[in-house]
């Protein structure tokens, strides 16, 4: 045998940091991550330096659930830039339940495969809080308010899909290698600066929370660089322009009818000498 299971997830990107606001939540993006599964060991494996993809299998085997082969092989294709913020490790973390889904012939709910994915971003040290927003964006399109203390089929308090989203476009903005670690204790600190991208969340005014919660999240990571570049994404046109996830990445938000003003923040931002891409809030 060869291949024996397969499986995807999606990037996205924050409107509430879990660590911050005390509830998270993310909304995913066109860009995935795409793994195979297989029961010999193919010529290329999958690159995971921080062991999500071992760390996956452990937390299947613990939920109770067997092992579809003695030996397990992983490839992954992803076009989610990793450790910039926008949940490439959720994103492989819940395709990667998908593939010992299909082959272990095993239906699990969407809120199942997101507690064995938050166990094993935890566990594998890539996240504080599990990711479980995370997770439920590569998971599922549209936006979700979680405490991620809970379950995360009894954790969802708000959750509702991003108005007109074929009239926006997603521009991020890279920044290089992730220098800022966050720090639970500095993000308690500034705790009371999320209150305004969560009220923003109650009112369903996403584009505020995403500026909102990225400027608080700057804070709390020390990242003035950061918070003045996004800054400067609103001034150049862009509606709304915030750190996603602990950085670097900036994601922002230009109405996608707007070709010339995308264009030209796409070309301010790579004289910077920032890479940028350009995608789509996922949608069914």
């Amino acid at each position: 045998m060869a291949v024996i299971g397969e499986g995807e997830g999606h990037g996205g990107f924050s409107l509430l940091h879990a660590l911050g606001a005390g509830y998270g939540s993310s909304i995913g993006i066109d860009l995935s991550v795409k793994v195979r599964l297989r029961d010999n060991e193919p010529s290329k494996i999958a690159d995971d330096p921080n062991g999500v993809l071992d760390a996956v299998v452990d937390a299947w085997v613990a939920a109770g659930l067997e092992k579809p082969a003695e030996e397990l092989f992983w490839q992954a294709r992803s076009n989610v830039p990793s450790g910039q913020g926008l949940k490439s490790s959720a994103a492989l973390s819940v395709a990667a339940i998908k593939a010992l889904c299909q082959a272990s012939e095993v239906e699990l709910t969407n809120a199942q495969i997101v507690d064995i994915a938050a166990e094993a971003q935890i566990s594998s040290g890539v996240s504080m809080t599990g990711s479980v927003d995370d997770a439920w964006a590569a998971i599922e399109p549209g936006w979700k308010i979680v405490n991620p203390n809970l379950p995360a089929a009894e954790g969802i308090l708000m959750e509702g899909e991003f108005p007109e989203p074929s009239d926006w476009k997603v521009l991020i903005v890279l920044r290089g290698e992730r220098e800022l670690l966050p720090d639970a204790q500095r993000f308690a600190q500034v705790a009371p600066q999320f209150e305004k991208a969560i009220s923003a969340m109650e009112q369903g005014a996403l584009t505020v929370a995403l500026t909102e919660n990225g400027r608080a999240t700057s804070n709390a990571l020390g990242d003035g660089r950061g918070r003045r570049l996004a800054n400067d994404l609103l001034v150049w046109g862009a509606r709304a322009a915030g750190i996603s996830g602990s950085g670097p990445a900036i994601a922002s938000l230009v109405p996608s009818f707007n070709d010339s003003v995308l264009r030209r923040i796409e070309q301010l931002a790579e004289q910077r000498g920032h890479e940028t891409i350009v995608t789509d809030i996922w949608t069914e």
